[in-house]
């Protein structure tokens, strides 16, 4: 009885050194400097060559392969403003027969001064934009620098998806379907409405509305494990959410919120309210996220099947453990190198992180 009781402590110390060991070795995942000399790498993807294509806030896109960058031509005018100017990239299913990259960027044109978001589709061939057309320019424009949103995303059926921000009036748009902003927007690859969304039978909605009470989703990705819609969003002093995004569902903004305002004050009591969605996971204090990844490369044993959301404010990678749809536990990687604006795993497997003023980086197993 007495070996058997050193054996089993003998064990128990095993199991948990090892899993100490693994725990130490996900926090302190190394890296590498990929592409050097950004500013705010605000989106990227990678073509079927492997280069990567990314975009800066600032207004620039860039394709980037084999230590050499070339720039791409032919953009729009965009408005680089408060949290404005080019933001997300994303390529067709099947841009290898058809060139075609879909992207969003902050645009004065249309009704109003001011800016608001717009998605523009063109063919990049030789790195130039060539056949532009504006899919969808969110309106009215407006003068507040804040809530552009904006991400990309496909999903399996080919339908395109992508995020406005509320632009800073959370008492009129979030809530209201005949209104832009504070929205998921779901279209045809043509920029056509899908007959089936949900408010196209209604008169005074916007039918390309997917669904509603958003603040501001700065993430976006289809889980590879389910095809379901996955997005974060940021709070105000508390509250940022990751949401699963279903067909005409309202997210609950401003009307329930962990969050409250910057001054310390409460704009509701509410964090649930029966007919709206309550958020999967939230944040609080705010992370101020952008940027997430579901990681499906076997690269990493240790990050299989996580997801990986990027922090502004405080500076690193949180490494999100999943269990029947729920955050189960976080931790924290490639911390204190900037404010981390996007994330991505590329097709040969391995994490790519964009971080402002720093660059964007390789995560080596």
């Amino acid at each position: 009885m007495k070996i058997d009781r050193i054996a089993h402590l003998i064990l128990i110390a095993f199991i948990f050194l090892s899993e100490s060991h693994i725990n130490a070795q996900q926090k302190t995942f190394k890296h590498k400097i990929f592409v050097k000399d950004i500013t705010i790498p605000w989106g990227f993807t990678f073509l079927p060559d492997n280069s990567m294509l990314y975009t800066e806030k600032k207004g620039k896109m860039t394709i980037f392969r084999n230590g050499k960058k070339r720039e791409v031509f032919g953009l729009p005018r965009v408005v680089e403003y408060g949290q404005g100017g080019l933001m997300d990239v994303e390529l067709h299913p099947n841009f290898k027969e058809n060139h075609l990259i879909y992207f969003t960027y902050a645009s004065g044109s249309g009704q109003g001064e001011g800016t608001n978001t717009a998605l523009m589709r063109a063919e990049l061939r030789d790195g130039r934009l060539m056949n532009k057309k504006v899919l969808y320019k969110a309106g009215p424009n407006s003068r507040r620098g804040q809530h552009f949103g904006s991400r990309i995303a496909f999903d399996r059926e080919g339908y395109i998806y992508f995020t406005i921000g509320d632009r800073g009036n959370r008492d009129l748009n979030p809530q209201d379907i005949s209104r832009d902003c504070g929205k998921v927007y779901r279209l045809k690859d043509d920029g056509t409405i899908p007959a089936d969304n949900p408010f196209v039978n209604n008169s005074s909605a916007k039918k390309a509305i997917f669904s509603y009470g958003h603040r501001n989703p700065q993430g976006m990705e289809i889980n590879p494990f389910t095809g379901e819609i996955w997005t974060h969003e940021h709070g105000p002093r508390g509250g940022d959410e990751i949401n699963i995004i279903q067909k005409g569902k309202n997210y609950g903004w401003p009307k329930a919120s962990y969050g409250i305002n910057y001054s310390g004050t409460k704009f509701t009591n509410k964090t649930t309210i029966p007919g709206m969605e309550d958020p999967l996971h939230f944040w609080t204090p705010s992370i101020a996220p952008s940027g997430m990844a579901f990681v499906t490369s076997k690269k990493y044993p240790n990050l299989y099947g996580k997801l990986l959301v990027g922090s502004l404010k405080f500076q690193y990678v949180s490494v999100c453990t999943l269990k029947n749809g729920k955050v189960v536990k976080e931790e924290k990687i490639l911390k204190n190198l900037g404010r981390v604006r996007s994330v991505e795993e590329g097709p040969d497997g391995f994490i790519y992180v964009g971080i402002e003023y720093y660059g964007i980086v390789k995560l080596l197993p």
